[in-house]
């Protein structure tokens, strides 16, 4: 069986990463490696492939990055060859981002078989350019592979056959799982200066949040506050590194000494910086799910959330990207409220296991 498995960009890494040992036991596999290359941070990628135990890429496709129009269609015009090439059984997708969908498009348009791993998550806010990667790849996937309830809850709502929808954990939470005891070993906060519990960490991201001068004025402004209380560390994201200047000058910085922005880390030492924190604040989906497992409070930074199981355990809540709601939200976790839920079933890093097992199964 032979099975064409893509990444893109850093968040597709730790989902891949576990499926790629789990073919590792099953000799009547054998895995292709596809990185279209769509994450351009070249440093960072090696970093998180070396540290995750990712085999080299059989195949690069170098796109890099682009507007969303143009980088879809690189990336299937580079891909459609390998895919007549190779005569894969199936080609494997995950998550959310630009090469999620336009791989799947080229997979199915020449009659191959598609699973997309982390399907059935829904924001249902069409604004987010994740969420129609999401709502297409799932409209034209074979196998449907679950992290959550409310994702097999979606694709049935969705005329998704039932026979198509698997509930099999979160790859992400295998990775995280696995490297949680090497991650403890990291000397990030020496490097930093920072003592557990006594320091937040941002992430943001999203074009919504960074691109809009005056929604992340606002959440500059809710930053200006919490950074009275403790250090907020602040890897930038390789897309906002120009946006975050423009707004955060050096003059604005030195007014704001409890925020410190950093170059972004590689995927132990942000596990420990995350771990050790006494709370995040993210726009990520993923940053969502880890805090879950590590039990760290989480504001997402954010109106909606395609990943509720998070804010239903009560480690994550949304936190929106007003300056008020963002600081009532704050304040509420300084009080004690949030933290520790519960584990949402399935995330037990066996994930990859059960999705290699639905595989072969189909196969029979």
């Amino acid at each position: 069986m032979k099975i064409i498995n893509i990444v893109g960009a850093r968040p597709n890494f730790m989902k891949i990463a576990p499926l790629m040992e789990a073919y590792r036991s099953r000799p009547e596999i054998t895995p292709i490696l596809v990185h279209t290359g769509q994450h351009y941070d070249e440093e960072m990628s090696d970093l998180f492939f070396r540290q995750l135990g990712i085999p080299r890429p059989d195949l690069n496709l170098e796109v890099g990055s682009s507007s969303h129009g143009r980088q879809t269609a690189e990336i299937m015009k580079r891909f459609e060859p390998v895919v007549i090439e190779e005569e894969p059984d199936l080609v494997v997708v995950v998550g959310d981002v630009n090469s999620t969908i336009a791989c799947g498009l080229v997979a199915v348009k020449l009659g191959v078989k598609l699973a997309h791993v982390e399907a059935g998550l829904r924001s249902f806010d069409r604004t987010m350019p994740e969420e129609i990667n999401r709502v297409l790849s799932d409209a034209v996937s074979d196998l449907l592979f679950c992290t959550e309830q409310s994702g097999v809850r979606n694709l049935l709502n969705e005329g998704v056959g039932e026979e198509k929808i698997h509930l099999v954990g979160n790859v992400m939470i295998d990775t995280l799982l696995k490297h949680r005891e090497r991650a403890e070993g990291s000397g990030v906060l020496e490097e930093l200066g920072l003592s557990p519990d006594g320091y937040a960490v941002l992430t943001l991201h999203r074009p919504a949040n960074v691109d809009d001068p005056e929604v992340f004025s606002g959440i500059v402004a809710a930053l200006e506050e919490i950074q009275k209380d403790l250090p907020v560390i602040f890897p930038v994201h390789p897309r906002t590194r120009d946006r975050v200047a423009e707004v955060l000058t050096p003059r604005r910085l030195s007014k704001l000494p409890g925020l410190r922005p950093i170059e972004p880390v590689g995927y132990l030492d942000f596990l420990k910086l995350m771990a050790e924190s006494r709370l995040v604040l993210t726009d990520s989906g993923g940053i969502q799910e880890e805090t879950t497992i590590l039990g760290v409070p989480c504001l997402t930074i954010r109106e909606n959330t395609e990943r509720p199981v998070t804010c239903e355990v009560g480690t994550n809540r949304l936190a929106g990207v007003r300056t008020e709601t963002i600081l009532a939200a704050y304040r509420d976790i300084s009080s004690g409220e949030g933290g520790g839920g519960e584990i949402p079933p399935l995330w037990d890093g066996r994930a990859a296991e059960r999705i290699v097992d639905i595989l072969l199964r189909g196969r029979h």
